[in-house]
This record gives C-alpha cells, sequence and structure tokens, in this order.
C-alpha cells in the first residue's frame, strides 16, 4: 500500500486506535490502513504477521500462534507488541532507510492518564520516531471533519471507534467539555456475540460478530441504506464474504431498507457440533440496546455541561459524527431524537481522526497548540 522509497524522513500522523491504525504521510495523504493485531509466535515471541494477515488468523490459529490486539479501549495494554506493531508500519511506510526517523503525531483518548500517554510516546520513539506529539482524538476528528475548531462558535463531535467513544464540544482551538467512555465499536461485538450465546447457545467469535454488526446492525428501526453508509460497508466488508446482502451502485441504492437477516455459522455450546443460525435486524438492534444507550448518555451529559452560548451554537450547527461507529444505521437518527438536535454523520468518518492528525503534520506551525494538551477539564471518564 505504501510506496516506501518516496516517503522517507517524511513527518507523519499516526491514529492509532483499538480497532485500525491509519497512518498519514505529510503531502501524500492516509497511506497506510490496517487493522491493530499482531500475530506472535508462543514459543519464542517472534512476530508472524501484522496488520490484514494477522487479522485474518484471529479464532483460527493452533496452540503455538497467539493473534494479539496490542490496544484496549484505546488504550496501549500491551507495549512491547504495541512498539513492534508501531516499528512494522512505520518501516512499511518510510523504507528500509537507516538514518530514517520521521516527526510523528499520534492521535490518543482524551481520557488517556499520564502513564499511558508515557506509553505512547516511548512506544512511538523506540519504533523509529525522531519526535513525538500527541493530539486529543476528538480535536482531531473535529479538524478531519473540516469544523472550524479555531473559530469562537461551538462545534460538538462524537467519535465512535473501537475501544472508546469520544465526545468533545470544541471552540477556539480548544476543549471547552468532553467525556471519554470505554463504550464503542469492540463493546457492541461484544454485546452481539453475548446475545447469541444466551438466546441460542451458539459460540460465535470477533470476526463474525463485527460482520453481523456491519450488516443487519443499527440503532433504531427506522434506519435506512445511504449512499455513504453502502460506500463505507462496501470497504469494510470487502476482503470477506458479506457483501451479497449489498449490491448496486451506492448513489443508486439511496435510503433502501437494510437487509433484515444475516445468516452465521458458529459452535453449539449443546452439542458441541457447528450450527447454522438466521439472526434478524431486530434481535441484533436488541442486542445493542446497552452500548448504543451508553453513548447516548454520555452525548447528553456533555451537553448538560456545555455552557450556554456554546449550546446555542450546536443547536444551529448540529452534532457531527465520526469514526467506524458512526456507520451503525440510525445512529444519527436515533440520537437526533433523543436530543431533539440535527445530527450529521462525517463525509469519511472512518478517515476523520487520521485526517486531522495528519494536517497536524502539515501545518504544524499554525496548530501547535492543539498538541500536546492535557485532559485536565474532563468530565469524567470509564465504562458507563
Amino acid at each position: 500500500m505504501a510506496q516506501s522509497k518516496s516517503f522517507s524522513g517524511r513527518d507523519m500522523g499516526i491514529d492509532l486506535g483499538t480497532a485500525n491504525t491509519l497512518v498519514y504521510v505529510r503531502g501524500k495523504g492516509v497511506v497506510l490502513n490496517e487493522p491493530s493485531v499482531v500475530a506472535v509466535n508462543a514459543a519464542d515471541g517472534g512476530v508472524l504477521s501484522v496488520g490484514s494477515e494477522a487479522k485474518e488468523t484471529i479464532g483460527r490459529t493452533p496452540s503455538n500462534i497467539v493473534a494479539i490486539r496490542p490496544l484496549r479501549d484505546g488504550v496501549i495494554a500491551d507495549f512491547e507488541i504495541a512498539e513492534r506493531m508501531l516499528r512494522h508500519f512505520i518501516k512499511k511506510v518510510t523504507g528500509n532507510r537507516r538514518f530514517s526517523r520521521p516527526r510523528v503525531v499520534v492521535c490518543v483518548p482524551s481520557g488517556i492518564t499520564g502513564v499511558e500517554r508515557r506509553a505512547v510516546i516511548e512506544a512511538a520513539t523506540q519504533a523509529g520516531a525522531r519526535q513525538v506529539h500527541l493530539i486529543e482524538e476528538p480535536m482531531a476528528a473535529a479538524i478531519g471533519a473540516g469544523l472550524p475548531v479555531s473559530e469562537p462558535t461551538g462545534c460538538m463531535v462524537v467519535d465512535i471507534g473501537g475501544g472508546t467513544t469520544e465526545v468533545a464540544v470544541i471552540s477556539l482551538g480548544g476543549i471547552v467539555t468532553a467525556r471519554s467512555v470505554r463504550t464503542a465499536g469492540d463493546a457492541m461485538d461484544t454485546a452481539i456475540t453475548s446475545y447469541v450465546k444466551k438466546h441460542y447457545a451458539l459460540a460465535i467469535g470477533e470476526r463474525t460478530a463485527e460482520e453481523i454488526k456491519m450488516s443487519i446492525g443499527s440503532a433504531s428501526p427506522t434506519a435506512s441504506w445511504t449512499a455513504a453508509g453502502l460506500s463505507a460497508l462496501a470497504k469494510q466488508l470487502e476482503k470477506n464474504d458479506g457483501l451479497e446482502d449489498v449490491g448496486g451502485d451506492p448513489e443508486e441504492t439511496q435510503g433502501l431498507l437494510p437487509p433484515d437477516r444475516f445468516t452465521i455459522r458458529g459452535r453449539d455450546q449443546v452439542s458441541g457440533l457447528p450450527k447454522t443460525l438466521e439472526l434478524t435486524a431486530d434481535e441484533v438492534r436488541h442486542a445493542l440496546t446497552e452500548p448504543v444507550d451508553a453513548i447516548v448518555m454520555a452525548v447528553r451529559q456533555t451537553l448538560d455541561e456545555t455552557p450556554p452560548e456554546l449550546a446555542g451554537d450546536i443547536m444551529d450547527r448540529g452534532i457531527v459524527l465520526t469514526g467506524g461507529g458512526a456507520l451503525l444505521r440510525g445512529l444519527d437518527v436515533r440520537l437526533s431524537k433523543e436530543l431533539d438536535i440535527p445530527v450529521l454523520v462525517a463525509d469519511e468518518p472512518l478517515d476523520c481522526v487520521a485526517v486531522g492528525t495528519g494536517r497536524c503534520v502539515e501545518d504544524f506551525a499554525s496548530l501547535r497548540t492543539v498538541l500536546d494538551a492535557q485532559p485536565g477539564r474532563l468530565l469524567g471518564t470509564g465504562r458507563l
């Protein structure tokens, strides 16, 4: 994906996500987008594969191979594996030039602790970065979505990633109020897995749960396909076999009803044998109730602490959704109905954080003030 010899020595922005890592190279844009997964040999600790190849092994490895996701809930859970993953991605982008040590801007959750911040900086430095700067995820998402973050007006962004949901109100280049909750895409996958296990005694893997979520998952019974949603779904599922329910040109399928059934395969916990099951969209929406409610509550609580003048701006401008979780059909409808505020999904929600991080690299001098900010004004963090 990366053309290594032309990128050597160039500064880069890294969206170090729980589910995927995106790398933005100065002057080139997003050049790498791969899963944050590392396959390791349990016997000697050697790295066998990283990224897309490693993700294919999740749930399918023999006992001597372990597929590890070094980031959990938006922060580094396995420092050594995270450092090796970062080193692999940076090397893949910059090539094998011995003296290539780029300046790197890394995106982190707004609820990250001081120890976790130092872990990210150290991991990026050990991976080959010459200089490391951090930017908070909601700020990067807002910049990437094209919001006027430097103007004296209120902008609200909700970034729903794999491990965390970041909600923030931004004005004059700073975060006025913010909330980081560790309920996002992974929590949705877990909710689906638990629902199938509880109601059908069927064990399914996290990849299957993710496919269910992307194919028939929704937050509102009135959810429908949009051109942007179809396009993003096609990109996410292009390597899988889950595209048979999504046909046609996205521009021609605006407003179509989503598929209402999805066939899954798993292991029956009673007989221990493989079993096929058909799930309905209503069942999946019911399974997603708890994580979706947690996201709605986080947005509501952030709005409750927003200064009145900025709240008025948000009523006019609306709330912008970014991140992979923004593609959950009907989430914008649900939020708008609950809060009585317009809710919009960014044009390229999957890339907003990476693009925002990259713009800090492109225009380092003017956006320097949004980097390395300390999360001292958070309303609250943790799991709802």
